[in-house]
């Protein structure tokens, strides 16, 4: 009996094909971002929001904590959030960088004007790609960095009075 050339490559497409799929059936597609705690916050270069101007890692100073906050005008939790932000605005040993996502600037700044300002530093994202450097898939998201500008903590949707907390716990640690 013979088998034909062309039957051996059919199955052998269809053999390699059912393996390709079943492990294909094991891959983590989840989008995670908790392996960027720990490391070292990457060059980057984000425009002011109302200005120009470029902010860049070497705007981080070395002797202060800084929280990474990415927020909207037109985000409900963010203006659930902002109280704690303004609290924390408060803190000598922190400075608040602000990253306006996807917004207009008008709305923005209205944002503000009327919630108040809690940013020593206002930044526009206006298409979202800047912030993919920080891990962000959404809004709001904050980034706790030390004064070694190392990621100490991420927090994932409104920050929260027990995240006030931590943070401050945190900045006061020796």
């Amino acid at each position: 009996m013979k088998i034909s050339f062309l039957k051996i490559i059919s199955i052998s497409l269809v053999v390699f094909s059912i393996i390709v799929f079943f492990l294909a059936l094991n891959i983590d597609k989840r989008y995670n971002t908790e392996k960027i705690v720990g490391n070292n916050v990457d060059n980057f270069e984000i425009v002011f929001l109302n200005s120009v101007e470029i902010f860049t890692k070497q705007d981080l100073t070395n002797d202060k904590y800084h929280l990474i906050n990415i927020w909207a005008s037109w985000c409900l939790p963010c203006k659930k959030e902002h109280p704690i932000l303004m609290k924390l605005k408060k803190e000598n040993n922190l400075k608040i960088v602000g990253i306006n996502f996807k917004d207009k600037k008008l709305n923005a700044n209205n944002f503000l004007r009327e919630l108040g300002n809690p940013y020593d530093f206002s930044l526009s994202d206006k298409d979202g790609t800047k912030s993919i450097l920080f891990g962000v898939y959404g809004v709001p998201e904050s980034i706790l960095i030390n004064k070694k500008h190392k990621i100490v903590t991420k927090f994932i949707g409104p920050l929260n009075i027990k995240d006030y907390e931590d943070i401050l716990q945190l900045l006061n640690e020796k």
